[in-house]
């Protein structure tokens, strides 16, 4: 697939602070692309400059191989985290207005089917759930048929069910061949929607490729995960890799039966044992030491 936006040595400093630091990446057309990382990495700073909301210290930016141009603005589409709107317009009234802010629009029928907006059209702004205005605030970035489109922590502060309707949406959107840039700090939004993940802390790329990819380089074996209050020993005794958080013990094993052999000659309680296999979190652990929502 062609490259749609690349990203060469990109650089943001404010006074005493240096946000991005030398950040380089490419995103593929059609694709949905993560960048990953706790708050505070530089994600949403990237992502600004990017959109040409703020200017870049130094670095090169370029859409479909050439610099940016008026026409980027144009088939871009943005999702910030925080956007004020009308409380006195409704739902239909707001994207009435914002159609008419380009010469260029998708059918707002379609927009309304596809972040199922039907039943909210006469809603008042400020009437709506946090999902309900994630999914609204999604379909604003749709209105002028972006190629490309920039989701900024686009399920931050939502419930479990509300997040997974959001993500079906995001789903259908890149499905419908668009291209995305999302930032976020939930390790399963990035493994359930992305093709490609650079995850960021302090303003760099510390690693990127797919989920399976980066699992598969950092990661090995299963996670053992027994509650600390089953244990009657020190648990240096496991004589195995682990670490204690919340309350309950992660043994890192690369063999399920030795790991439990041990546990069981140990005379530890295994009731409430669960097993998972790696995941981003650890990846994001294995290279910083510290958890990915620290």
């Amino acid at each position: 697939m062609p490259t749609i936006l690349e990203v060469k040595n990109l650089v943001k400093k404010y006074e005493t602070i240096t946000a991005v630091k030398n950040v380089s990446f490419a995103v593929e057309q059609g694709t949905c692309f993560a960048l990953l990382g706790p708050n505070g990495a530089g994600k949403t700073t990237t992502i600004e400059v990017i959109e040409d909301v703020i200017p870049a210290t130094s670095g090169m930016i370029e859409y479909k191989g050439k610099p940016r141009s008026g026409m980027f603005k144009d088939e871009i589409g943005i999702q910030f985290q925080e956007t004020n709107l009308l409380s006195f317009l409704t739902v239909r009234e707001t994207l009435e207005t914002f159609q008419n802010f380009y010469d260029k629009t998708s059918p707002l029928e379609e927009i309304i089917e596809l972040c199922n907006l039907k039943e909210l059209l006469d809603q008042g702004n400020d009437k709506l759930s946090g999902g309900q205005r994630q999914r609204f605030l999604l379909s604003l970035a749709l209105v002028n048929e972006p190629e490309l489109l920039f989701l900024d922590e686009p399920s931050t502060g939502l419930d479990p069910q509300a997040r997974r309707n959001l993500w079906n949406v995001v789903q259908q959107i890149k499905t419908n061949g668009k291209t995305i840039i999302l930032t976020t700090h939930y390790m399963e939004e990035a493994q359930h929607l992305c093709d490609e993940i650079a995850i960021m802390d302090y303003g760099v790329i510390i690693a990127q490729g797919t989920s399976e990819e980066l699992i598969k380089k950092y990661c090995e074996g299963i996670t053992v995960v027994i509650p600390k209050k089953s244990f009657n020993l020190p648990l240096d005794n496991l004589s195995m890799k682990y670490r204690e958080i919340q309350g309950r013990v992660e043994i890192q094993a690369n063999s399920i039966n030795e790991c439990l052999s041990r546990l069981l000659s140990l005379d530890i309680d295994l009731t409430d044992m669960t097993v998972r296999s790696p995941n981003l979190e650890d990846v994001f652990l294995h290279l910083t030491g510290r958890q990915l929502r620290d």
